[in-house]
């Protein structure tokens, strides 16, 4: 039955005023397949979750109906969509929204189904998808009313100094019993962390056989909660090559650079203010501001060339514009195709200092893998599992370039680099990149921020840094590709991970990932850095598995 191409995606569900969001993206129809793994995903919604959005389109004439089933009505609302129960599927990508309401009258786990009946020209031939999703509803604790006669009471019980002084034996039956319900608590929350713990072992080696049955989607379905230990195969076909690490290693000692020295460094380089003019605020933190800007040629003061503008704002104090100057520099000198080293500074006394580095008009690679995962209506960016690995490659590449230099990148990980329209990748220093991005860093109490889920174990434990780490550092932003910027690791406490790492869990094979391409990332997280492969191997392996690709595109 060839009946056109269905697409319904479930993009993204979003709070009407939580901070927290959770992304998802489910394909039932592709290709005019119905995939049977995405109808039997019952997605969690958070508590604070009210709206979810759905992305779809057809590419020939198709009529569907919608419904909705609530098991529990006295907790939820039938929810309510934006569009009407009943027409055509738009030719073009849409979004229509569907409202998940509480009741607020009880407290109840709410399953809700969602049928979508799909008929092409009118014939009998129905296509049924149904799928569930579940809400938890709380009820609304209603405030305490007083009538008047009580509120006369309880003041009268205030100033009477017979009613308000318990007796001896009140007061000794009110302690015993205060003493023994903190003793029961105290138990109750230790028995209760010893079986997480045991919980969370369980899960870990359950998700072993969760995950090489998950086939099918074009994408994750949701930030992934699986784990795999390191010597588990995966049916991933194991990377034969001997591997052998760069041999430098050094400390992460970062010596006190007072801002003087910074700006001595880059005093070479120093230029004009007047030169420079900021247009757009592409990325902003805290303290950071990361603008599109226009800087004027010395020489023919009628050319003009886009550039990326890293500074500071007001309240930013010395030591983190220390550090801007100083981790800006990291890939001073270095030319190469695929790194982004600075090109000017402007360190002119009453200013802000400003980093010049050249501009890539797609900007940050871990925002645009973002925006690729969205699909926006009117605008849509499809990226293929070719183009992501042709990114690996590139980023390899960069990498391979440092590595026979002997410079020690440190925090390679998607959000420091950038792109271009012609999804050219060139890899970037990390300053500013804890103010831009702070969920992808942690301290674990030695008063420095780390990108803890970036990092190899001996890194996170010995303060070491090799090419072997930057190895491991390149798995984990495969991964990132390959997940279209998920946030590795995003279930484990940043303190738990050496101790993860250590019992040799990894992140799971993404849903998308072929097995030869997760056997290239688990090379990388081997234990031992002897046993991870050069940078140059990695290129080796990645271009021949992107021109396998190529042969069935």
């Amino acid at each position: 039955m060839d009946w056109g191409k269905c697409l319904l995606k479930h993009e993204d569900i979003s709070g009407a005023g939580g901070p927290e969001s959770l992304d998802a993206e489910l394909s039932y129809v592709r290709n005019d397949v119905v995939n049977h793994y995405a109808l039997s995903f019952n997605l969690l919604i958070p508590s604070e979750t009210n709206n979810l959005h759905f992305t779809w389109h057809a590419k020939s004439k198709v009529e569907y109906k919608l419904g909705f089933q609530v098991h529990d009505p006295m907790a939820m609302a039938l929810p309510q969509a934006n569009i009407s129960l009943q027409g055509e599927v738009p030719r073009t990508l849409s979004v229509f929204r569907v409202e998940l309401s509480c009741t607020g009258r009880l407290d109840s786990d709410v399953t809700i189904l969602m049928q979508l009946n799909l008929t092409i020209n009118s014939s009998k031939n129905i296509t049924v998808l149904n799928f569930k999703r579940r809400k938890m509803c709380y009820k609304k604790l209603e405030p305490e009313v007083k009538s008047p006669t009580a509120d006369k009471n309880s003041s009268k019980a205030i100033f009477d100094p017979v009613n308000a002084a318990p007796t001896t034996s009140t007061r000794v039956f009110y302690i015993s019993v205060g003493v023994c319900c903190a003793v029961i608590f105290l138990v109750a929350i230790i028995l209760a962390v010893l079986h997480l713990h045991s919980m969370k072992r369980i899960e870990l080696d359950d998700s072993i056989s969760d995950s090489s049955s998950s086939q099918g989607l074009s994408q994750p379905s949701t930030q992934t909660t699986q784990y795999l230990r390191a010597d588990t195969p995966n049916n991933a076909t194991p990377v034969t090559s001997k591997c052998y690490p760069t041999l430098r290693i050094e400390k992460n000692d970062l010596k006190s650079v007072t801002l003087m020295e910074a700006k001595a460094k880059v005093k070479d380089i120093a230029i004009s203010r007047e030169r420079i003019t900021l247009k757009d605020v592409l990325q902003e933190g805290t303290f950071g501001r990361i603008f599109h800007g226009i800087l004027i040629e010395e020489k023919d003061p009628s050319k003009e060339k886009q550039v990326f503008v890293k500074t500071v704002k007001d309240q930013a104090s010395e030591v983190q514009v220390t550090m801007m100057l100083t981790e800006s520099c990291k890939l001073r000198g270095l030319h190469h195709r695929n790194l982004l080293p600075i090109t000017h500074v402007c360190i002119e006394e009453g200013e802000k200092p400003m980093v010049l580095l050249p501009y890539m008009n797609w900007g940050n690679l871990k925002l645009f893998l973002r925006q690729c995962k969205l699909v926006e209506a009117n605008n849509p960016q499809a990226i293929s599992q070719q183009d992501l690995v042709h990114m690996a490659i590139q980023i390899a590449c960069g990498m391979s370039y440092l590595a026979r230099r002997e410079v020690i990148h440190k925090d390679l990980a998607a959000r420091n680099c950038v792109i271009d329209e012609a999804l050219q990748v060139k890899i970037t220093d990390n300053a500013l990149s804890r103010d831009l991005f702070p969920m992808d860093y942690h301290c674990l109490g030695d008063n420095e921020n780390r990108p803890v889920r970036w990092m190899a174990l001996e890194s996170l434990v010995n303060n070491e840094f090799s090419s072997a780490s930057d190895v491991w550092a390149f798995g984990v932003t495969l991964w990132e590709l390959m997940t279209l910027g998920q946030t590795p690791y995003v279930d484990i406490d940043p303190f738990e991970m050496a101790a993860y790492l250590k019992d040799g869990y990894r992140i799971a094979q993404p849903i998308n990932c072929p097995d030869e391409l997760f056997a290239v990332m688990a090379c990388c997280w081997a234990l031992d850095p002897e046993e991870r492969p050069k940078f140059q191997q990695l290129v080796q392996c990645l271009t021949e598995f992107h021109a396998a690709l190529g042969a069935y595109v």
